[in-house]
């Protein structure tokens, strides 16, 4: 178990807080279920967007495979599952529209309005401390905050070992640095965080497989041999032979999370598999220029809206909802970003599609 009582700190403390009978971590997991930006995971991609299919992941799926995933991981280990689960629900609530192209387009944008690089990890966290309950934020423990900041299951990473004890202000130096980098390599503070970071990879690399396969992008037998040898060419197989090894490494090695040498060269090479069959195929980004315009548009749209008095419903009720602090220090461009990242698919395409079709007038000049 996560031992140590820092971690477990909030940047205010209060009264309320100081009374709740919960464990802290315990807290946290509450305050991510309860918040509405993970009411919005429902309809956000996870890869594959614009598909009517019931069977392939969405972003909602994903974090609670990424909790049991961890959790089954940290349970032998004698981790805190609670604050294992409080990093696994909350890492991915500031991603954008459309996955990791709908990321790029919105990176590309802010950079280009002197933002900085948009990273959904960097987001996550202004959504938990700044964005929810109406711009207060909902007052999370330095190691949830840190384990999402630093979760980033993306990175090809085969071992990791936590920074150990860090602060409030350490924390704010990581996001300075993902915010001009979200590409630079940080380690959880934490031993759950380290868990949870590759519980992420663990999660999707053989689920987006899965997808791939229903909806008929490739076959299972297009598998390398090398690879379905080591981790078995099922998602089953895979998230089984890969906990196992992570669990057993671990025990051998107190101070570090890691997989074997063998396991984690296959795991890398299942990625790049997937990276070139799935996640690069031109067969699923037909539709991704448009995308990419009407992310072009919104953006230019809603920073001319919350330039001035907003006049669209959307953009309105978005201020409407965060206390006046946000909408005096914010820029017109961070407003516009902060409403984009927070839109599910639907949204998204909804309010492009008011803005651009034309509308019937239903009622006479007379």
């Amino acid at each position: 178990m996560s031992n140590d009582p820092f971690q477990a700190r909030r940047r205010p403390i209060s009264e309320l807080e100081k009374s709740d009978l919960r464990p802290p971590y315990a807290l946290d997991v509450d305050r991510v279920l309860h918040s509405r930006a993970y009411t919005r995971y429902i309809d956000k991609t996870q890869v594959f967007y614009l598909l009517k299919n019931s069977h392939i992941t969405h972003r909602v799926l994903h974090v609670q495979l990424v909790s049991r995933i961890a959790r089954t991981i940290g349970g032998p280990l004698g981790l805190d599952l609670d604050l294992i689960e409080a990093m696994s629900l909350g890492h991915d609530l500031g991603h954008p529209p459309f996955g990791h192209d709908g990321e790029r387009f919105l990176s590309e944008l802010c950079l280009k309005s002197g933002l900085g690089q948009f990273s959904h990890a960097v987001m996550s966290v202004r959504v938990l401390e700044r964005l929810e309950k109406g711009g207060q934020g909902l007052n999370l423990t330095l190691g949830t905050l840190d384990g999402i900041l630093c979760h980033d299951g993306e990175s090809d990473y085969a071992s990791l070992s936590p920074m150990g004890e860090g602060t409030f202000e350490e924390l704010d130096r990581r996001l300075a640095i993902r915010s001009q980098n979200p590409q630079a390599l940080i380690n959880p503070m934490t031993r759950e965080g380290c868990v949870t970071r590759l519980a992420d990879s663990i999660s999707y690399v053989g689920r987006d497989l899965e997808d791939a396969i229903e909806i008929g992008l490739i076959q299972r037998s297009e598998l390398p041999a090398d690879i379905s040898e080591v981790l078995g060419s099922t998602n089953g197989h895979i998230v089984y032979r890969l906990v196992e090894d992570l669990l057993k490494n671990a025990r051998d090695e107190p101070r570090k999370v890691a997989f074997s040498p063998e396991v984690g060269r296959a795991l890398m090479d299942l990625k790049n598999f997937n990276r070139a069959n799935i996640y690069y195929n031109p067969l699923v980004k037909s539709e991704t220029p448009k995308i990419r315009q009407l992310y072009e548009f919104l953006f230019e749209t809603m920073t001319a809206e919350f330039a001035q008095e907003p006049k669209l419903d959307s953009a309105r009720l978005f201020l409407d909802k965060l206390d006046p602090t946000y909408q005096e220090t914010c820029s017109p461009e961070e407003k516009a970003r902060d409403f984009i990242a927070g839109m599910t698919d639907e949204f998204f395409l909804h309010v492009a599609q008011g803005l651009l079709l034309p509308r019937w007038n239903l009622d006479s000049f007379k």
